[in-house]
């Protein structure tokens, strides 16, 4: 109990003082897992569009793989991503290990699932005969697809929350292909586990608090939006 008072004292030390490497830590976390999820949301929403709406061979072969991504390990994603961006991997030209972009990368591999699945069983509840009245109405194929993303926008929304709380929360992936470098890759989650390995509990309850404030400050964010729009 004393540790967890420490680190609710220390939380909010940290960030009146405005501490340089917590907020440093804190911006970089935040903008890691917004880009990822921002990213899975424009590949995800089409693509779990598609999965749900269209009808092809081979269908329920991707289906199933988005199903199975959605409860991938994180340490699975990282290990993939390191062995693809390392010196000698595919993309190691590029030299994005240890980089934040790489970090973007591995979050992106763990919520574009997440985000697919949800928004293909979105669409899939949509009654099918909404779909013929709105073609038989005139609307394009495009329109249509259009049409149904906007009734199922708050299942989408719950499918962004969902992204980003899977990715802003885990810590495997992040340590492996970001290392955890001070200054330039060490997220919230990398530098709780760092601090907990220390024995510097109170600094690592500190962190965690931070980071559940930024998790639930995110989502609540995402909430009102969903509420209002379901009010209307």
């Amino acid at each position: 109990m004393d540790i967890i008072l420490e680190g609710i004292i220390r939380a909010f030390q940290l960030l009146v003082r405005g501490d340089p490497e917590v907020l440093r830590i804190t911006a970089l976390s935040l903008g890691v897992s917004l880009s990822a999820t921002a990213i899975s949301l424009l590949v995800g929403v089409p693509l779990g569009t598609a999965l749900g709406l269209a009808r092809f061979p081979g269908r329920r072969f991707l289906m199933s793989l988005v199903n199975t991504g959605m409860g991938a390990p994180p340490v699975v994603v990282g290990l993939a991503v390191s062995i693809v961006l390392w010196r000698n991997g595919p993309l190691g030209v590029l030299h994005l290990m240890y980089t934040p972009y790489a970090i973007v990368i591995a979050q992106c591999i763990i919520s574009l699932p997440i985000i697919t699945g949800f928004t293909m069983a979105s669409v899939q509840q949509v009654d099918p005969r909404l779909r013929l009245q709105i073609l038989a109405l005139g609307a394009s194929r495009l329109q249509m697809v259009w049409l149904l993303l906007k009734q199922t926008r708050l299942p989408l929304l719950a499918a962004v929350m969902a992204g980003f709380g899977g990715i802003i929360s885990e810590v495997g992936a992040s340590m492996m292909v970001g290392g955890n470098i001070t200054g330039q890759t060490r997220v919230l989650t990398t530098a709780i586990a760092m601090e907990t390995g220390k024995g510097e509990f109170g600094l690592a309850v500190a962190l965690s608090i931070i980071l559940m404030a930024l998790a639930y400050s995110v989502n609540l964010s995402l909430t009102i939006i969903q509420q209002r729009s379901k009010a209307r």
